[in-house]
């Protein structure tokens, strides 16, 4: 279970809370949520074309909702009249670094390839105050905050903001009709659909592992428990009760995790220790600058551009990433080197100091 900072809630509990404390709450959480995605993704394309297909699934659709959840708390902070900001600098973690909030002695995210030792971290980060009984372990009662309590005590900020509060016009809304399970939010009681849809996704529903409309368009299971499946080795599935107490066990399929379907990528890479105008450095810098490049396009469809053609340029700049970070980890984008992309903060266009060094060579 990761503990938050007390300072996050800072205005929130107050009986009538500003409304700046809660957009800057807001703020929080969309870094929050950004911060996990690069760690996931490393760990994805470290597996092997044709590998661990069931655990790279399981993998790639945390991601699709991490990038959900990013959207639904820019919803509601454009909504209460304030602008997301996801293309600065500072906006992008570092690696090895802690969680954006997190105490200071909790866990330290790293960039690393795939591991059972890996996947025990994701499961922490996801991982609720009482996770339901379905497996061994327990979880100490400390009075901290987990993430789950953060974005509830959003919801109950919100609540006592008020509809008046919601002055955000509609079109800087990213609704359903761009991305599925997105929440248009214009009220207390969209916002707070929005703030709980979140907390269920990644944690469950208190009463239940189960989230409603995965990324599939199906029912599936919150981030912490379907994480779990791949340590347990066998999929969750209902067992007993009734629809009031429904019990559940890890006793479905199998899923086999195979330590031969795994690339060893470097551990926590960084462009700097390659040497410039080298081909790896090229390889990193241009991997950086279409991540930059899809950070500063998501901060234009979640700020008045919430239109086909930005979510389309969005979606054409994961492609290329997952691409490029692939051909990375194969020893293609390089041949015989294995690499690692290291998600940095990159603005400028490597090809072009290239060029500019191609023309001076022949002027």
């Amino acid at each position: 279970m990761i503990k938050l900072e007390r300072s996050l809630l800072e205005g929130l509990d107050a009986e009538h809370p500003t409304l700046e404390a809660v957009q800057a709450a807001l703020q929080s959480a969309i870094e929050l949520e950004h911060s996990t995605i690069p760690v996931y993704l490393y760990a994805l394309f470290s597996l092997r074309a044709g590998t661990n297909r069931q655990i790279a699934a399981i993998l790639k659709s945390v991601v699709v909702e991490e990038m959900l959840h990013m959207v639904l708390a820019a919803n509601v902070l454009n909504a209460l009249g304030a602008s997301p900001a996801i293309s600065t600098k500072d906006f992008i973690p570092s690696f090895p670094g802690r969680l954006p909030g997190g105490v200071e002695e909790q866990l330290t995210l790293h960039l690393r390839a795939f591991s059972l030792d890996q996947l025990q971290t994701f499961i922490d980060l996801e991982e609720p105050r009482d996770p339901l009984n379905v497996h061994a372990g327990s979880v100490d009662d400390v009075p901290t905050t987990t993430i789950g309590e953060f974005y509830t005590a959003i919801a109950t900020a919100v609540a006592a903001l008020g509809n008046d509060a919601f002055v955000g016009p509609s079109e800087r809304q990213v609704g359903p009709d761009l991305m599925f399970g997105s929440i248009s939010v214009s009220d207390v009681a969209s916002a707070l659909n929005a703030l709980d849809t979140i907390i269920e996704q990644g944690e469950g529903t208190g009463t239940s592992p189960e989230e409603v409309d995965g990324p599939d368009g199906v029912d599936d299971y919150a981030h912490y428990y379907r994480l779990t499946q791949i340590r347990e080795g066998r999929a969750l599935v209902r067992t007993s009760g009734d629809d009031e107490a429904p019990q559940y066990a890890f006793a479905g399929d199998e899923i086999a995790f195979d330590a031969d379907g795994i690339v060893e990528l470097p551990e926590d890479p960084c462009a700097q220790n390659y040497p410039t105008g080298s081909p790896e450095r090229l390889a990193m810098d241009t991997f950086n600058f279409t991540y930059t490049t899809l950070l500063t396009q998501l901060h234009d469809l979640v700020n008045g551009h919430a239109d086909m053609t930005c979510f389309g340029t969005a979606l054409s700049l994961m492609e290329s990433l997952a691409h490029q970070a692939r051909a990375m980890a194969s020893g293609v984008a390089v041949p015989g080197r294995v690499l690692g992309p290291s998600f940095e903060y990159q603005p400028v266009d490597p090809h072009d100091d290239v060029d500019a060094q191609l023309n001076e060579s022949r002027a």
